[in-house]
């Protein structure tokens, strides 16, 4: 099952027993390239491999567009939840990303805290958003 999962998110890190695996397309249907806006949905899979629970409690995203600004986003959750993880669950969510340069990346962490009340960071591996006017 790895294998598939490696094809189906080929972007991934594990970090304190938690992988955080990530999908990412290109929306041509919402995007507009002759007004600068492009569109990117990314499918993030959040994987418990610990012995217990762990809860999502924020997100910090690096979001550079193509021309290398930099743009930070944080905040609590994602897409308005606070999920509790189980040890050996995951919790699959998908959000989308605008540019307005038809290529850039994403890269961040989740603050997650344990069953005891300790709190860490969990990387979010750094993804490539290109839309068609750049793929190779």
């Amino acid at each position: 099952m790895s294998g598939a999962l490696d094809i189906l998110f080929p972007y991934q890190a594990t970090t304190h027993d938690i992988t955080v695996r990530v999908s990412v397309s290109f929306l041509a249907d919402q995007s507009e390239p002759e007004k600068d806006r492009w569109f990117w949905a990314y499918h993030i899979r959040i994987e418990n491999h610990g012995q217990g629970p762990t809860q999502l409690i924020s997100r910090r995203w690096i979001i550079t567009d193509g021309r290398g600004d930099r743009h930070r986003v944080e905040g609590e959750g994602v897409i308005g939840a606070q999920p509790m993880i189980m040890p050996g669950d995951c919790y699959d969510y998908v959000s989308g990303c605008p540019l307005d340069t038809p290529m850039g990346a994403m890269e961040g962490s989740y603050r997650m805290v344990d069953d005891e009340g300790e709190g860490f960071d969990v990387r979010i591996p750094r993804f490539d958003l290109v839309g068609p006017a750049v793929a190779p």
